[in-house]
């Protein structure tokens, strides 16, 4: 597609959607910015060449934009609109900082200083994952929004700088949900299975795609009850809550992603 040298660069205002329909704005590393587009047919979407879930709210097109958590609040993201026909323009999102907790744990020490053997598995492992996480499937996204895969209380743990063991790791990319092990995982929205497997860090996993790049995320599984390619729709159960790879005790580490970028899994949880 050809694109138009004329872009407009415009600066995008803030937007409450309701929450039965879309996550809120959230312009800041780890949230979300809603951004409207005015367009009879639907258009592509591009930030960092990644391409951007766009799906149908009422008379008007909304791109959802996943904001990684390592992005510098000062600097704005922007994304690329791009029209039946080629016609295009920028949208420039400017961002709030973020402040997000400190937590430490502590763990087995294979899980902070892994052997040789175990660092190949890891990176074997991260191949998968990532893959699968970055995926882009075609498809008609109706839904974002996401019913609970487990009751319990949800964990504001996204985002905290994480220290194992007084050394420092990744920054939390997900939400713990507490619950005993053995608690049924129920799908919070249809989907394909992407990917399983049993992981170094994760444990026991499942990872579910939901169509244009919009993807989630269950770890540390007892068990895993679906198969790669499996369709799945709100509701069917994914695997039991269990304590594998590296964790304190048993919960489901929940987590959502976006173009390619882990988001705060709390934005999408429906409040009704």
């Amino acid at each position: 597609m050809k694109i138009s040298k004329a872009l407009k660069f415009l600066a995008l205002l803030p937007l409450c959607a309701p929450a039965s329909a879309t996550p809120r704005h959230s312009p800041w590393p780890g949230g979300v910015a809603i951004v409207p587009i005015q367009s009879d047919t639907r258009p592509a979407v591009m930030v960092n060449n990644n391409p951007v879930l766009v799906i149908r709210e009422n008379d008007r097109w909304v791109a959802i934009v996943g904001i990684p958590l390592d992005h510098e609040s000062e600097a704005p993201i922007v994304a690329t609109l791009i029209r039946a026909g080629g016609e295009s323009e920028q949208v420039r999102i400017d961002l709030q900082a973020a402040d997000y907790p400190v937590q430490r744990f502590n763990v087995e020490s294979k899980y902070v200083a892994p052997d040789q053997e175990s660092l190949d598995r890891i990176a074997a492992e991260r191949i998968v994952i990532d893959q699968a996480l970055t995926r882009w499937r075609v498809n008609d996204v109706k839904e974002v929004m996401l019913k609970s895969p487990v009751p319990g209380a949800r964990s504001s743990s996204f985002g905290s700088r994480r220290i194992f063991n007084d050394q420092p790791r990744s920054p939390h990319k997900g939400m713990d949900i507490a619950a005993a092990s053995g608690t049924p995982i129920l799908a919070p929205l249809s989907g394909v299975v992407s990917a399983t497997g049993d992981y170094y860090f994760n444990g026991n996993t499942v990872i579910l795609d939901h169509g244009q790049g919009y993807i989630s995320l269950f770890c540390h599984l007892s068990v895993i009850d679906v198969v790669e390619g499996q369709d799945i729709t709100v509701g069917d159960l994914l695997g039991k809550v269990g304590a594998t790879g590296r964790v304190t005790g048993a919960h489901l580490h929940f987590a959502t992603y976006l173009n390619g970028t882990a988001v705060d899994p709390a934005l999408f949880f429906e409040t009704n």
